[in-house]
């Protein structure tokens, strides 16, 4: 398999680390979808990062659904989504919400680096900041409530998508710095990104 992408996106970023907790082979292809576009677009035509090209040519997208893909590749004692109802239901909030950080922090990163300062719109920002800081919250208060042990057998998807998120924004986003605001999900993602599969893939 190869995973197309840099590891500078969270969404790659996630991919690689879970691919890497599921003992899954790849081959990592650094390629951006600004600075390398034409070679992205050689690959994918519609240039979405991350990129999965699997071992029959299959080429996916989004890493939500590359990882549904992944998870059918193991067995499931090796799956990073709990198979549990009610520990499946609390993992995919988990996730969504971190999920949402990451869509956000994104926007604001974009709209810092790519729009003309003349056109920033700073309402605009204020509401896309508010968001991220409410996805923060709502984590934040889940984590106080029933932690996630940042183990490799038990952080699972939904705790690799929340530490990287979080690292995601705090190196992008120091303008925004929620670190006070949120000890619970700062220390989470400390230890998870002491783990080998954090170190390994570092988000650069």
């Amino acid at each position: 398999m190869q995973l197309i992408g840099m590891l500078d996106s969270p969404y790659v970023r996630r991919t690689a680390i879970c691919l890497k907790l599921l003992g899954l082979s790849y081959e990592h292809r650094s390629l951006s979808v600004f600075s390398t576009y034409d070679a992205f677009a050689a690959i994918n035509p519609v240039v979405k990062a991350p990129t999965l090209v699997t071992d029959d040519g299959t080429v996916l997208m989004d890493s939500t659904l590359i990882l549904q893909y992944l998870e059918t590749l193991v067995d499931p004692g090796q799956r990073l989504v709990p198979v549990d109802p009610v520990e499946h239901l609390r993992a995919l909030r988990l996730t969504g919400l971190a999920l949402a950080a990451c869509d956000k922090s994104v926007q604001l990163v974009y709209e810092r680096e790519l729009r003309p300062s003349e056109k920033r719109h700073a309402p605009w920002t204020e509401r896309v900041r508010k968001q991220v800081q409410a996805a923060f919250h709502a984590l934040e208060l889940e984590l106080a409530h029933a932690p996630i042990p940042a183990t490799p057998d038990r952080i699972g998807e939904h705790g690799v998508t929340i530490a990287v998120a979080w690292r995601f924004h705090q190196l992008l986003l120091p303008e925004f710095d929620f670190s006070t605001q949120f000890p619970q999900i700062a220390s989470f993602s400390a230890q998870a990104e002491a783990l080998p599969a954090f170190r390994e893939t570092p988000p650069t």
